[in-house]
């Protein structure tokens, strides 16, 4: 359904991801950041969810172009650990921010593990982003603090997850509400990477649907 296009990050370099149009023209868009795999098939089928559901996504590769296999985990840990966040989130994520918000429209970004990091960094940082959507990753507080917080968030987390655990997700919570910034937490009693229907192993079909429900209609209030 959709394309690879290049488009530019804010210092002039280029950068690609995968882009997937709504039917209508002028929809609004929203950036959509991988898991620590990579730009995989997963992530861009909802790159074309959302464009079903009248949204126009692009997700940029922050992998350049390496994709990691779901069972090789080690190497995925070492993509994600070499990424520069800061970099990935004020140069590449925002220029996807920018190449969908060109003709005035809003703009909202979502994520998932790795994404959903990036996600709240690019709260913090990304000047054209209007609302914010996370699943299941919160970044460390040296690279984003609540209080900085630009955006309405909505927050996706699963109660069996030992990587972005219960532990961490409560004390964001507490630092988001102390900070008085606007967030909608919602906890599944699922396990990490439950959105990724790919992922047999972890997959939970109806928090996923529930998840995804809540995202598209919290675009939709805060997107138009």
């Amino acid at each position: 359904m959709g394309t690879i296009i290049s488009f530019k990050r804010p210092d002039g370099k280029d950068a690609s991801g995968y882009l997937a149009n709504a039917a209508r023209g002028n929809a609004p868009g929203v950036v959509v950041i991988q898991e620590w795999w990579g730009l995989q098939d997963q992530i861009k089928g909802m790159c074309d969810r959302f464009a079903l559901a009248g949204f126009d996504a692009l997700a940029p590769d922050l992998y350049k172009g390496t994709v990691v296999p779901y069972h090789d985990t080690d190497a995925a840990a070492k993509e994600m650990n070499s990424l520069d966040f800061m970099d990935a989130t004020t140069q590449t994520v925002r220029g996807a921010a920018q190449y969908l918000g060109k003709n005035g429209t809003k703009v909202g970004l979502t994520g998932f593990c790795l994404g959903g990091a990036v996600t709240i960094i690019g709260a913090t940082k990304i000047p054209e982003l209007t609302a914010g959507v996370v699943f299941y990753g919160i970044p460390p507080e040296q690279a984003a603090k609540p209080a900085d917080v630009r955006i309405p968030l909505q927050g996706h987390f699963a109660n069996k997850d030992d990587w972005c655990t219960p532990a961490l997700v409560d004390g964001f919570e507490k630092g988001m509400k102390a900070a008085g910034k606007s967030l909608e937490l919602f906890r599944y009693d699922a396990e990490h990477g439950f959105g990724n229907e790919q992922r047999l192993s972890v997959h939970d079909r109806q928090c996923a649907e529930l998840a995804w429900g809540r995202a598209t209609e919290f675009f939709r209030k805060h997107l138009g």
